[in-house]
């Protein structure tokens, strides 16, 4: 069955019959949180209703920090995929804007958990905090719950060889280039997806023609040089050189992934690609001519052919 998405909760008992649900950014969709949707479909068959999983765009860290927010790790469309992959029934994703922002706990509970979704389950962290200057946390849900009668819950901390995972531990471990960790951390390889775009065609006039994916975010995990594999569907895997930064030799300023493919030629615009990050090659830096930035593409082909073969 296909995850329905909902996009507004403005009329009652929109999930008819009720739901389970769970309520977070799932940003990574990591260990800890695939540990929280495995108990949101169990309780979700338990009661034979629908499992639901509640967020937020843009999260609540990027609404009220906006450039300080942490770097994102998965893209809502990604993480559409991701939560659909691990069984859950309904994405109720809503705008976070003011008038959310200043709803107080009791208000959050009975207008989206009981008057709009109709829970009898929430499957939630011991660490949940909620409303207007996070007033609400898992006290709240469990006397609210025995009034309303929907059952809290909670789930512990999922820990990893001591290490609770969290989607900070994963930017952390990104921040380190660490990738056989994030991997471990995140139940797959680190990735950046995205369908490929017209660029200004720079690579293809330097030889070394890209792939092009706009990031469309503030900040990003990675910036540098990487060796990488890109992922098609239905398609073989490629191996490739992948560039995340602004391109200063050009002075650009939008924040853009490129990838260029070993021994590929064909038209990717379009298509919808995903990059698997292997190791780090290098810092984004800064040339003083287009040769100096040709030979070192060239170096960086010869370092990731030796990584990827």
């Amino acid at each position: 069955m296909t995850m329905e998405l909902i996009r507004r909760l403005n009329k009652p008992a929109l999930i008819p019959g009720g739901c389970v649900a769970t309520v977070g950014n799932f940003d990574g969709v990591h260990m800890g949180h695939q540990a929280i949707l495995r108990q949101l479909g169990e309780h979700a068959s338990e009661l034979d209703v629908p499992a639901v999983v509640l967020t937020f765009e843009p999260q609540p860290r990027e609404y009220f920090q906006a450039e300080a927010a942490p770097a994102r790790l998965t893209p809502f469309r990604e993480k559409f995929r991701l939560l659909a992959e691990q069984g859950v029934d309904k994405l109720v994703c809503l705008r976070f804007k003011e008038s959310l922002a200043a709803m107080t706990a009791e208000d959050f509970v009975q207008q989206l958990f009981i008057d709009s979704m109709g829970i009898k389950r929430i499957i939630i962290g011991d660490d949940f905090r909620f409303g207007h200057k996070r007033d609400g946390d898992i006290h709240t849900l469990r006397t609210m719950g025995a009034e309303a009668g929907f059952d809290v819950i909670p789930i512990d901390s999922f820990s990893i060889d001591g290490e609770r995972v969290s989607s900070s531990s994963v930017r952390h471990a990104l921040k380190r280039y660490d990738f056989d960790l994030a991997k471990t951390l995140l139940g797959r390889a680190y990735s950046i997806s995205g369908h490929v775009r017209h660029g200004e065609k720079r690579g293809r006039q330097l030889g070394f023609p890209t792939a092009n994916i706009e990031l469309r975010r503030v900040t990003t995990p990675l910036l540098g040089v990487y060796a990488a594999y890109v992922h098609r569907s239905g398609m073989p895997s490629s191996a490739g050189v992948v560039n995340i930064g602004n391109r200063p030799v050009f002075n650009g300023s939008k924040l853009l992934l490129e990838v260029h493919l070993l021994d590929f030629s064909d038209d990717l615009y379009g298509q919808y690609i995903s990059v698997e990050f292997v190791e780090r090659l290098r810092g984004e830096q800064k040339f003083g001519s287009i040769d100096e930035l040709t030979k070192q593409i060239s170096q960086d082909i010869t370092s990731a052919r030796k990584l990827l073969r």
